[in-house]
């Protein structure tokens, strides 16, 4: 199921009522695609599935690099459920896709991760920026790829994470286009909302944070910059995939790009700052 646009082209029209049924239609198979203004109000999550033996080093990664991930919940180990951010959420079956990486390497895209769920996965359910976007939306602050459906550019940049053990990887950001006045708006909004990436980290040239071609994301879909406008990037969820493809742990599992966890939070309750 591709996901529609409302006839103002605006913003995203979503077919589900709450973030429940959003869940239960991905995990029928209904909707296969990204998540982008899907269940809108609700905090939507990045995933990062790590054997028990590696969970101690991934928190501490977590806690030295909080822009790019600012952690929601820990599982406990084989646990595919997480109470405090759904009641009926499945942690196996609840993001429209699945990446598995071994020693690095990205070898399968999976719906769900009924036939390898294993009984020393922990979860890490890490912020999402589609949940700051309900915010700069409602501030009249518009985003391109919402409006025309598309996913979130992302790019690998030459900004270094802190290491944790075996963790290490450049930065992964996230691209919206934005008016100048737009953009200073975004960083007000956004930086009041540190448990979805806060402020931006890179505002203008993309070179200088080592992003060669603007026009070819390494995750995501591509996103017209106009004249007038300058690109805006936010530390993104999708860190813990290069990191993962730098560290080269023997497993670990991640969302695909754009095909989060959408929990039952609100927006509205995250911490501000």
């Amino acid at each position: 199921m591709n996901q529609p646009v409302d006839h103002a082209g605006l913003a995203p029209a979503t077919p589900f009522r709450t973030a429940a049924d959003a869940r239960r239609a991905i995990r029928s198979g209904a909707w296969t695609g990204h998540t982008v203004g899907l269940a809108p109000a609700h905090v939507q999550g990045n995933l990062m599935i790590l054997p028990a033996d590696l969970a101690g080093d991934f928190l501490r990664f977590c806690q030295a690099n909080p822009k790019p991930c600012p952690l929601l919940g820990v599982s406990e180990p084989g646990a595919r459920r997480l109470p405090a951010l759904g009641l009926d959420l499945d942690l196996a079956t609840d993001a429209p896709g699945y990446r598995v990486f071994e020693h690095g390497e990205l070898t399968a895209e999976v719906p769900d991760l009924e036939a390898i769920w294993r009984d020393d996965f922990v979860t890490f359910v890490i912020g999402c920026s589609f949940s700051f976007e309900e915010a700069l939306l409602a501030a009249g602050v518009p985003l391109r790829h919402v409006a025309e459906g598309r996913n979130v550019a992302m790019y690998k940049t030459a900004i270094p994470t802190t290491a944790a053990g075996p963790f290490h990887g450049p930065l992964v950001v996230s691209m919206r286009p934005m008016k100048a006045a737009d953009a200073i708006r975004a960083i007000q909004i956004t930086g009041r909302l540190p448990a979805v990436h806060g402020a931006p980290v890179h505002i203008g040239d993309p070179s200088l944070i080592g992003i060669a071609d603007i026009a070819a994301p390494d995750f995501g879909d591509p996103v017209a910059i106009l004249p007038d406008e300058l690109p805006v990037f936010w530390a993104c969820g999708v860190t813990p995939q290069a990191v993962a493809m730098a560290a080269k742990p023997a497993l670990c599992v991640t969302h695909a790009p754009g095909l989060m966890l959408i929990t039952d939070l609100l927006n509205r309750d995250l911490a501000f700052v």
